[in-house]
């Protein structure tokens, strides 16, 4: 057996249960997609109060992020992924007072949690990918993870519609009673309690299990010097700023098109999540394909954005009663009952699917003893997914409307073609 040979079956493990834990936090992210418009619909809430569903859970990462970082560097990748995964079971268990009592504020602090657990986990478990094997093969990598993270995408809100909407048919578009919003708020303590005994073992499976431990980072200056150190890098910088943006357009195409579905009068939006993340999944699949064999990373970021810039401007002005794609491409899958706003709505995900495994590897390349500190500024980009769903949210309560509110996504993809084209190459300011 050869040096190279031993290398790639002591990493086996360690990759197969970071994929368990990639899968955990796409369930559990994903989830919200079904959640937005379920409580949306319970609590009679705007599309604006229904936002702050997501930016509850996405706002946890702009304050815990370089905490976090703080954390794994005191205790360890695998110890930091431990203690991730018991603030999610906290989390799970907060959703049990907050569906019997129906108080807003607390399913909002619930979110709140469990963005804090998912920030420690992700902070930990991205750079343990990029780092456990060779830096050339880093995307590739984050790929596999990416389409396992978002498999759990499409599985989790077909897991909530089977265990919970399925229970309620009929009710989209008609008013609640008491008795029914009670008995449709209670129908969410025994998934969430169960998901989080779950997530609560499997945090103690890894904390047991031998998954090796990476070489700690050195503190070679205070975190404010690391922080100025690593920001004096525009790639990184640049990187950040990429990822917020990305974060906000796949948060928007993920979990807004649920919360516009139940405005269209479709029954089944709980499940429309699933129908972007199908997307998401051939997108990373194609990329895992192409590149680098037929397209530099740079070149698909570009693609990627200028795809989604298309779309964009296609669902902003598309015709919301139009089942002409559904018509012609989705009947053998039902989605004859699908408006065509709602499936390109979806093929975002196609688009979106590159950024990130393209945006990590070159935001993280050379930092050395920064990786840490760098992980941890691109995971605040995850913040993006608080503010693109609030933006969405302000702006359908404006003479725009849900479908014209889309037109927020433009920008970001703009930018995300600057960062294909020139962002990533620069390493001086000047």
């Amino acid at each position: 057996m050869t040096i190279t040979d031993e290398k790639q079956q002591s990493s086996l493990l360690p990759m197969a249960i970071v994929a368990i834990l990639f899968f955990i936090l796409g369930f559990a992210t994903w989830l919200n997609g079904s959640l937005m418009p379920y409580l949306q619909q319970i609590l009679q809430l705007s599309p604006f109060q229904a936002s702050l569903i997501i930016f509850s859970f996405y706002i946890a990462v702009t304050f815990t992020a370089l905490p976090s970082a703080w954390v794994i560097r005191k205790v360890g990748y695998k110890n930091g992924m431990a203690l991730g995964m018991g603030v999610m079971m906290v989390a799970g268990l907060l959703f049990i007072p907050a569906a019997e009592t129906q108080v807003f504020a607390l399913f909002l602090f619930a979110q709140l949690v469990m963005g804090t657990g998912q920030t420690l986990l992700q902070t930990a478990v991205n750079p343990y990918v990029v780092r456990i094997g060779p830096e050339e093969s880093a995307a590739a990598r984050v790929s596999v993870m990416g389409i396992l993270n978002k498999g759990a995408g499409v599985v989790a809100p077909m897991v909530f519609t089977a265990l919970i909407l399925s229970n309620f048919t009929g009710t989209v578009g008609t008013e609640l009673t008491q008795a029914k919003i009670d008995e449709m708020a209670d129908s969410l303590v025994l998934p969430y309690l169960g998901m989080a005994l779950f997530i609560g073992l499997l945090g103690l499976a890894v904390k047991m299990s031998p998954l090796p431990e990476l070489e700690k980072e050195k503190e070679q200056a205070s975190s404010e010097g690391q922080l100025k150190e690593a920001l004096a890098t525009p790639s990184l910088a640049l990187g950040v700023v990429a990822l917020f943006v990305y974060v906000a357009v796949e948060v928007i195409a993920g979990d807004t098109i649920g919360t516009f579905a139940l405005s269209l009068g479709v029954e089944n939006y709980a499940v429309m999540t699933s129908y972007t993340m199908i997307c998401m999944v051939l997108g990373y699949t194609l990329g895992i394909i192409t590149i680098p064999r037929f397209v530099s990373q740079p070149t698909a970021l570009m693609i990627s954005a200028v795809l989604g810039t298309l779309l964009t401007l296609l669902i902003i002005f598309g015709d919301s009663s139009s089942f002409v794609i559904a018509n012609t491409l989705l009947v053998p899958f039902g989605g004859a009952q699908l408006p065509d706003t709602l499936l390109l709505i979806a093929l975002l995900g196609l688009a979106n699917a590159i950024v990130w495994p393209a945006v990590w590897p070159l935001a993280l390349s050379g930092l050395g003893h920064l990786t840490s500190t760098g992980s941890a500024l691109l995971i605040m980009g995850i913040a993006g997914g608080a503010f693109g769903p609030l933006f969405w949210g302000i702006a359908s309560g404006t003479s725009l409307g849900q479908q014209g509110a889309y037109i927020v996504m433009l920008p970001c993809y703009l930018f995300i073609l600057f960062y294909a084209i020139k962002g990533h190459k620069m390493k001086s300011w000047k």
